[in-house]
């Protein structure tokens, strides 16, 4: 049986016309559409029937490597156990929630090659960072101790007497004292901690020390960057103004 299908970067190539290796790159950039769908792969095949487009903003640059911030949802595992489904399965085109501004396309390659810069505990919801970035894994992996987190806990209970100052600073965990961090109240039910580097159970573990017990925990910034409105499931793209 005859093949009568080429290679879709020949067919970019003679359309263009270019060379193939900047064929490679239209197509590796997602400026490419055959039937109306973006095709990635420069190793696709087309056939003569199939219509070939290449989008009116195609430009010859480099990938750049993109950040996605993710709503994750309690219960979804994100690097401290295995205990609930993978947070990385909210990750998909459909969950993404675009921009009012800004130009950022999506591609299947941003879900490739994630390095996840800012553990989440399962139990948790919240703000967590993926990144293909190496800067920003140096950051929040290498550097993370030193960028602040901030956490809304839902608590029940009564609080014990000088128990909120005993959260800001004077409680131990592991047999070692806990640095200074910034706690205060939201409302009659909700605690605010700001906190470096916590390690997981440490939040919970001091709330049982004070006489609290926690209902639910929600991380709400990671360094400078706050969740803000995104809804618990989706991502989007970290903007390039927006630093940790």
């Amino acid at each position: 049986m005859t093949d009568n299908t080429i290679r879709l970067a020949k067919r970019v190539a003679e359309m263009m016309p270019c060379s193939r290796a900047e064929a490679d790159k239209y197509i590796a950039g997602g400026w490419v559409s055959v039937d109306g769908a973006v095709v990635e792969e420069a190793g696709a095949r087309v056939a003569d029937d199939q219509e070939v487009t290449l989008h009116p903003d195609a430009a010859l640059v480099d990938l750049a490597p993109v950040t996605i911030l993710l709503h994750k949802p309690a219960l979804f595992s994100a690097g401290f156990d295995n205990d609930g489904e993978a947070a990385t399965s909210c990750l998909t085109q459909q969950t993404l929630v675009l921009p009012d501004h800004g130009n950022q396309r999506f591609l299947k390659r941003h879900l490739s090659n994630l390095t996840l810069a800012s553990p989440l505990e399962t139990k948790a919801s919240g703000l967590v960072v993926y990144t293909q970035d190496f800067r920003v894994a140096r950051k929040l992996v290498d550097e993370g101790q030193r960028v602040e987190q901030e956490f809304i806990i839902e608590v029940a209970g009564t609080i014990r007497e000088g128990g909120l100052a005993l959260l800001n600073h004077g409680l131990p965990f592991n047999g070692k004292e806990i640095a200074p961090m910034k706690v205060s109240w939201q409302n009659e039910t909700r605690l605010r901690f700001a906190v470096k580097g916590p390690k997981p159970g440490q939040l919970v573990h001091m709330l049982r020390m004070v006489g609290l017990t926690p209902v639910s925990t929600k991380r709400i910034r990671v360094g400078r960057v706050p969740m803000a409105s995104l809804p618990v499931g989706q991502w989007r793209y970290l903007h390039e103004y927006e630093r940790f």
